[in-house]
Parts: structure tokens; sequence; C-alpha cells
């Protein structure tokens, strides 16, 4: 039985252990990769220096993400130029973000918005999260408290997002948005913060908090390396197309587009 296991692995290729981590919120950083490499196969240009910090470029040059742990609090700075009708906006992400949820904006920043208003709160709603309000502010906190997104709105109407998680052990990590970040990044973001999918860390790399469930699972090196290629062929196969579709040469990416138009209370219904 032991032999028809191994058959097929490959020459000297024995499992890992790893954990699939719930909730994903508090799963600590991750492998940055997950991020930096979806966005190299989008056309992103990267701009790091040489032992400096990872910084990509998104094909027009209108937005550009980095990451640096090397100074404090560290972590993911996101900041895009005025266009159009966008205004010129940021956000930063703190280094303990997790990665699958820092993707869910950074992945959104590859595609077009879609043609449907955003609805920041609607997967907070989906995954049964505490929602209150106290007049225009709210604020919706995951079911074991682990997790949040409040949302305020000064005197002269602006948008005030901030996002987090953690436990009393844990500072765990932060994440702001300025008041003119797209609003279908932001829900992009929700979307990801909500997702009940676990995060995968390996032997090593798992937090230290009571608020975390685990289960421990054995994964073959070319399985890890086929789940990352096939998200990075994906992201080429969207980039081909959009290009192709657009009449451009398949080798150029068709630049991201900013949202624009009018910015609409973002609040809960019901």
């Amino acid at each position: 039985m032991k032999a028809k296991q191994w058959a097929g692995w490959g020459p000297g290729e024995h499992p890992e252990q790893h954990y699939l981590i719930e909730p994903r919120a508090l799963a600590g950083g991750g492998d940055i990769r997950h991020v930096s490499e979806y966005l190299r196969a989008s056309g992103w240009r990267d701009r790091s220096k040489k032992d400096g910090p990872l910084v990509l470029e998104s094909p027009d040059r209108t937005v550009r993400i980095s990451y640096d742990p090397y100074v404090q609090p560290g972590g993911w700075a996101i900041r895009g130029a005025a266009r159009g009708h966008q205004a010129e906006w940021w956000a930063t992400l703190g280094r303990q973000t997790p990665v699958e949820i820092v993707a869910g904006l950074t992945d959104a920043l590859t595609q077009p918005p879609s043609a449907h208003a955003p609805h920041v709160w609607a997967p907070l709603k989906e995954q049964r999260w505490h929602l209150r309000s106290e007049g225009r502010h709210y604020t919706a906190t995951s079911r074991d408290g682990s997790a949040w997104l409040h949302f305020r709105q000064d005197a002269q109407g602006n948008a005030l997002w901030w996002s987090g998680a953690g436990d009393s052990r844990d500072s765990g990590w932060s994440a702001q948005f300025a008041p003119t970040t797209p609003m279908h990044l932001v829900a992009a973001f929700s979307a990801a913060l909500a997702s009940p999918q676990p995060a995968m860390r390996p032997r090593g790399r798992v937090p230290h908090s009571a608020k975390i469930r685990t289960t421990s699972v054995s994964v073959l090196p070319s399985q890890l390396g086929a789940w990352q290629q096939a998200r990075i062929t994906a992201a080429r196969a969207t980039t081909w197309a959009r290009s192709w579709n657009s009449g451009r040469p398949r080798t150029a990416p068709r630049p991201h587009a900013p949202a624009g138009g009018t910015r609409a209370v973002p609040v809960p219904e019901g």
C-alpha cells in the first residue's frame, strides 16, 4: 500500500507538514510571492532595488505597491495616482496581514471594476459577522471577535475605512484606506477578509493563538508548485485575453482602469 501511495511522487520527493488555519485573518503574513508573482504574471513591472523592499508598478504606471519588512511598523503600501475622475489614493496593510487577504485587494487591481455597484458589507453579512451602527459610523466584527472592519464618515462626508485582526496575546495587524480609495477595491478586501477558506502555512509558521483552529496536512513540494503555477497561469491567461479583446498585441497587458464617478455612502442594509 505504501508503494502505491508513493508512486508518481517523483524521485526523492517527500511530503511536508503544513497546517490549514482558520480563521484566515489570524494566519500570519505568509509567502509574499502569493501576491508578487500574480502581479508579475499580470504584466506589472518589478521596480525593486537590490537589497531593498519589494516594489511593483502597474503596466500603466498609475499604481505602485511596495512591501517593506525592515521598517516599523512595516508591511504593504499601495498608492494610486490621480487619473481622470479618480483622485490620488492609498492603502496600507500591516506586515502580519495574511497574503491571501492582501491578494484580495491587489488581484482586483489587475481587473476592471465590475459594472455593478460594489457592496463592502455584503460578504461580511453572508458570513454572519456582527454589524452595528452609531449614527454615520458602522462596524462589522467576526463572530469570534478576532477581525473587524470600521467605517467612519467625517463632517465633510469623507469615508474613512480601517480594518484589522488579532487576539489578546498578539497585536495582529491593521489596514487603512484613504477616503479616495476606489470602493471596488475596499469591497475586494472585504470579501477576502470575510472568506471562510483557511490559509495554509508550513510547520514552524503557525501563529500562537487560542483563537485559531488548525488541521494538519501532508503536502508534496510538487503539489505546492502546481498550485502556485496554476495561479500564475490564470493571471497570464486573463491578461492575454484582455489584451486580445482590446486589440492590443497579446504581449501588452491592458492597463488598470481606475474607478470614477461619484462615491456613494456604503450603508449596510437590513
